[in-house]
C-alpha cells in the first residue's frame, strides 16, 4: 500500500510544472496592471483634472451647455452653484450646480472647452 502512495507522489511531482516560480505568475499580472494604467486610469484623471478646472473658471457672462442640453449665460456664480440666463428678453434664469456644466462655449457658437468623453462620442 505504501508503495503505490509513494508511486502515486512521484507521478504527480513529475505531471506538475516544473521550475516554476512566482515571478512567472507576478511579471504577466503587473504588466497587465500597467497597460491599464497608461490606457484606462491615467486618461480619466487628465480629463476629470481638465472638467474641474473648466468648472472652477467659470464666471459671469460665460456662454455655456448643460448636460440637460440648454444652452445659457452666466448671470452669478456661487461657491457650488451658478444661476444662469436661459431668455434674456423674457428674463428667464435657473439655478444650476457648477457640476451640471457640460461646456464653455465661445460667443461664435463653437464649443471651446468640453470634456474629452463627450468630444470622442461626436
Amino acid at each position: 500500500m505504501t508503495e503505490l502512495a509513494v508511486s502515486t507522489l512521484l507521478l504527480a511531482e513529475e505531471a506538475a510544472p516544473g521550475g516554476g516560480s512566482i515571478f512567472t505568475l507576478i511579471v504577466p499580472m503587473l504588466l497587465i496592471f500597467v497597460v491599464l494604467y497608461f490606457m484606462m486610469i491615467r486618461p480619466q484623471r487628465k480629463q476629470q483634472k481638465e472638467r474641474e478646472s473648466m468648472i472652477s473658471n467659470v464666471k459671469k457672462n460665460d456662454h455655456i451647455l448643460t448636460n440637460g442640453g440648454i444652452f445659457a449665460i452666466v448671470d452669478k456664480v456661487k461657491e457650488k452653484e451658478i444661476v444662469v440666463k436661459i431668455d434674456e428678453k423674457s428674463d428667464v434664469r435657473m439655478r444650476l450646480a457648477k457640476t451640471a456644466i457640460a461646456g464653455i462655449i465661445k460667443d461664435s457658437g463653437r464649443e471651446e472647452k468640453k470634456p474629452e468623453r463627450e468630444k470622442a462620442t461626436k
